[in-house]
């Protein structure tokens, strides 16, 4: 086996100025270079700030912050190519002209995100002051040389508003299909109860000896089957469209004992409640949430219900658990997709419209939570979480 790699010594061998900081901007590391360069020591530079442990200048400041910024951002090296930044030899005497590249590198940690930046500074010196002078120029190379940095600098700004110009792009698709898959889903869900209607109709008017009582009874139920769905599509165009509506303080234990006394279902409920486990959001959405899993967890079980509220902060969570059959691994996604039916739930409830648990993670995720399928053994069990109210 090879001899185990020394990270440090790699990192205090190389030739260049080198710092690590941290997003923001505490310094952790520097490399022997660096202390020569500056004259300084570790003790006084690990744990200062990036922007002022070296006494830069405004213009070197500004050029730092908008790089590292550009890191932080987009997660990607960036490259300051000139910026002036005068030293004194030995800490002491006149300053010195002194130029510099600085390049920016991100080092993420295994979620992703930015954990340090490693820092260098180039000494690009007596690549400015050798540039061959031209008569009659004077400073004009030198400013070239700025007004490139100028330009990659402003290329570099412009890559980025692409990025973003894209991600906006992609969200406005996504807002177009949106809509486009709710219209679709609202016309081919609306479709089936007109056809009944349709077909009642054409039965009365071609049998006059029909039963108008019970061809009455069919249309009612039919024109009751509509008015849910619409009732459902308004409240998801809502949902859609408009922000959440002003945030009470809700106290989930009491919502769902008062919810229960005023609807109690058909079937046995077990309660576990936490007392005193309260949220910000629409009480009035709440209870529509709270409605809409109790109605799927009595389609579903064979004998009773248990509904759970309890907290694992910063989170509060209500929990509607049956004894049914439960939900397999591969539907756990798709019963929040609007109008997905499970052939279980068609056989026992064919009236209902498959907008309810949709309408469910719309509101959850309107305050800041989720809807979702949690593990259980022996019936399913729907979670909703929410952020904890803060005082």
């Amino acid at each position: 086996m090879g001899a185990k790699l020394d990270y440090a010594a790699v990192f205090n061998a190389i030739p260049t100025p080198c710092a690590v900081v941290t997003p923001d901007l505490e310094i952790v590391a520097v490399n022997d270079a660096c202390l020569k360069e500056t004259r300084r020591t570790r003790a006084e530079l690990v744990g200062q700030s990036f922007l002022t442990a070296f006494g830069s200048p405004p213009d070197f400041v500004d050029a730092l912050r908008a790089s590292i910024g550009r890191v932080a951002s987009t997660k990607d090296l960036d490259v300051v190519p000139l910026v002036r930044h005068d030293i004194r030899p030995g800490g002491t005497g006149l300053p010195q002209e002194r130029y510099w590249t600085l390049v920016q590198v991100p080092v993420l940690g295994r979620d992703g995100e930015l954990s340090w930046i490693v820092t260098w500074a180039e000494d690009v010196t007596p690549l400015v002051r050798d540039v061959p002078s031209i008569p009659g120029e004077g400073e004009g190379l030198k400013a070239h040389l700025y007004r490139s940095r100028d330009l990659l600098e402003l290329n570099s700004r412009l890559k980025q508003a692409l990025r973003q110009e894209q991600r906006t792009v992609s969200a406005l698709h996504e807002a177009i299909e949106h809509q486009q898959r709710f219209l679709f889903d609202a016309t081919h869900d609306l479709r089936n109860p007109i056809t009944g209607l349709l077909t009642e109709l054409e039965v009365v008017l071609s049998e006059p000896e029909a039963d108008l009582r019970q061809t009455l009874r069919k249309l009612y139920r039919d024109v009751e089957r509509l008015d849910d769905i619409v009732s459902d599509l308004l409240v998801l165009a809502r949902l859609y469209t408009a922000t959440p509506p002003a945030h009470d303080r809700v106290d989930l234990a009491r919502l769902v004992r008062e919810e229960l006394e005023a609807h109690p279902p058909l079937i046995q409920v077990i309660t576990r409640l936490e007392p005193d486990v309260q949220v910000r959001a629409s009480r009035v959405r709440l209870a529509r949430v709270l409605a809409n899993l109790v109605a799927n967890a009595e389609r579903h079980t064979t004998s009773k219900i248990e509904i759970v509220v309890r907290t694992e902060p910063p989170y509060a969570f209500l929990e509607v658990i049956d004894d049914g059959p439960g939900i397999p691994p591969e539907d756990r996604e798709k019963i929040f997709h609007r109008m997905y039916r499970r052939d279980e739930a068609r056989s026992k409830d064919p009236n209902g419209s498959g907008f309810g648990l949709s309408i469910g993670r719309e509101v959850a995720q309107g305050y800041g939570g989720d809807l979702y399928v949690g593990d259980h053994r022996g019936g399913a069990r729907l979670v909703m979480r929410l952020p904890l109210a803060q005082d």
